[in-house]
C-alpha cells in the first residue's frame, strides 16, 4: 500500500511539473508574440523623427515618403525570408533551440537601433528583426501545438494569436511613454532577456524529438504525400492574407471618402481602428473554442463565408457614413481574428512533425510577397474602378477563395 501511495505521489508529482512546464513555455511564446507586435510597428510610429536625425537635415514629405516606404518594406521582406528559413532550421536543430535564435534575433537587431549611425544601417537592422519576428509567429505556433494536450491545444493557439495585436496596442503606450524614438527601442532588451530564459528553461518538444530517433530519409516538402496539403494551405493563408491585409490597410481611408466635405474624420477613423484591433483580438479568443464545437474546417469555411458576406454588404450598401459601419466593421474583424486564431491550429496539423516547421513556415510565408504587391496597388485600382469602396471590394476576391480550397481540403 504505501508503495502504491508513492508511486501515485510521484506520478502527481510529474503531471504537475510538467503541466507547470507547459505555462511557463505558453507564457514565454506569448511575451515574444506580443513584443513582435510592439516591435513591428514600433518604426512607423517614430518615423517621422528618426528619418530627419539620421538623415542630418530636415526632410520632405515626399521624401519622407520614399525612405519610409523603403524601411517597411526591407521589414516584410526580412519577415518573410525569416518564416521560411527557421522553419526549415527548427526541423533540424530543435523548436527550443530556434525559438532561442529568432527572439535573440529581433531583439538585439531592435536594441542596435539605439546607436544606429544613418538609415542605411537601419535597413539592415530592421530586415533582420523582420527575420526574428518571422521566425517568432511561425515557430511559437509550431511549438505550442506540439507541446500542448489535444483538448485545448486550439484555444491556446488562438489565444496566442491575440498577442500580436497586444502588442501593437502596447506600441502606443511606448509612443507616450519616451519622447526619444532612440530610447524606446531600448525594448529589445526585454525579447533578449526572453530568448535566454526559452533556451535554458523550457523542454524541447517531445515530437519533435520522437523524429530523430529515426535514421530513415526525412520526408520530403513536395513529395506527393505533402504536396496537395501545402498548395491548399498556402492558397488559404495567402487568400487570407491579402484580403485582411488590403482591408485593414486602407479601411480608414474609404471612410474618410464617406465623410462630407469639411469634416476631418479623426473621430470615425479612429474608432474604425479601435474596432479592428478589438475585433481581431476578440476573435482569436473565441476561435478556439469555436474549433472545439465545430471542428476546424466548418469553422474556418463559415469564418471565410461570412468574411465574404461582410465585405459585400460594407462596400456595396454604404455611400454615406452611418453608424452601421461601426457594427458591421466589428463583425468583419471579429471575423479576421477567428480566421488567424484558427489557421494558427489547422495548418501545423497539415503536416508531419518531421517537416512541420519547414511546411508550416511555407504557407504563412509564400503569400506574403503576393500580399504586399496586391496592397501596393490598390491605389491603382482606385482609379480604374471608381473609388475605394469598389477597390476595396475586389479584397472580398480572395476570401472565396479560401472557402473553396477549405471546401476541397480534407
Amino acid at each position: 500500500m504505501a508503495a502504491t501511495n508513492m508511486e501515485t505521489l510521484e506520478l502527481t508529482n510529474l503531471e504537475e511539473k510538467e503541466t507547470g512546464s507547459k505555462w511557463l513555455a505558453f507564457g514565454l511564446c506569448g511575451v515574444s508574440y506580443m513584443l513582435s507586435g510592439t516591435v513591428s510597428t514600433l518604426m512607423s510610429v517614430y518615423l517621422p523623427v528618426a528619418i530627419p536625425e539620421l538623415k542630418g537635415q530636415a526632410v520632405s514629405q515626399a521624401e519622407l515618403g520614399e525612405i519610409g516606404a523603403y524601411v517597411n518594406a526591407i521589414f516584410l521582406y526580412g519577415w518573410m525570408v525569416g518564416g521560411l528559413l527557421f522553419g526549415f532550421v527548427s526541423d533540424r536543430i530543435g523548436r527550443v533551440r530556434s525559438l532561442t535564435l529568432v527572439i535573440g534575433l529581433y531583439g538585439i537587431s531592435t536594441c542596435l537601433v539605439t546607436i544606429v549611425p544613418d538609415w542605411y544601417s537601419l535597413l539592415a537592422l530592421r530586415f533582420f528583426a523582420g527575420m526574428g519576428i518571422g521566425g517568432v509567429l511561425l515557430l511559437t505556433t509550431v511549438y505550442i501545438s506540439e507541446i500542448w494536450q489535444d483538448k485545448n491545444r486550439a484555444v491556446m493557439l488562438g489565444i496566442l494569436a491575440v498577442f500580436f495585436p497586444v502588442g501593437i496596442v502596447t506600441t502606443g503606450s511606448l509612443n507616450l511613454i519616451f519622447s526619444d524614438w532612440r530610447s524606446a527601442f531600448g525594448v529589445g532588451f526585454i525579447p533578449v532577456i526572453v530568448s535566454v530564459l526559452v533556451l535554458f528553461l523550457l523542454p524541447e518538444s517531445d515530437k519533435w524529438r520522437s523524429t530523430r530517433t529515426h535514421v530513415d530519409q526525412p520526408e520530403g516538402l513536395f513529395n506527393k504525400n505533402n504536396r496537395a496539403n501545402l498548395l491548399s494551405g498556402s492558397l488559404i493563408f495567402g487568400s487570407v492574407l491579402i484580403g485582411l491585409w488590403g482591408i485593414f490597410s486602407w479601411l480608414p481611408t474609404w471612410v474618410q471618402t464617406l465623410l462630407t466635405a469639411g469634416q476631418d474624420g479623426q473621430k470615425e477613423r479612429g474608432l474604425v481602428m479601435i474596432l479592428l484591433g478589438a475585433g481581431g483580438i476578440t476573435g482569436g479568443v473565441f476561435s478556439g473554442m469555436l474549433i472545439n464545437k465545430f471542428g476546424k474546417k466548418a469553422t474556418l469555411m463559415f469564418t471565410f463565408g461570412t468574411c465574404l458576406l461582410i465585405c459585400c454588404i460594407l462596400f456595396l450598401t454604404n455611400s454615406t457614413f452611418s453608424n452601421i459601419i461601426y457594427v458591421e466593421t466589428a463583425v468583419l474583424a471579429f471575423c479576421f481574428g477567428i480566421s488567424q486564431g484558427a489557421l494558427s491550429s489547422y495548418i501545423p496539423e497539415l503536416f508531419p512533425v518531421s517537416i512541420r516547421g519547414t511546411a508550416t513556415g511555407f504557407c504563412f510565408n509564400v503569400g506574403r510577397f503576393f500580399t504586399a504587391t496586391a496592397v501596393f496597388f490598390i491605389g491603382s485600382l482606385v482609379a480604374v474602378l471608381g473609388g475605394f469602396g469598389n477597390a476595396l471590394l475586389v479584397f472580398t476576391v480572395p476570401f472565396l477563395v479560401a472557402f473553396l480550397v477549405t471546401a476541397r481540403s480534407k
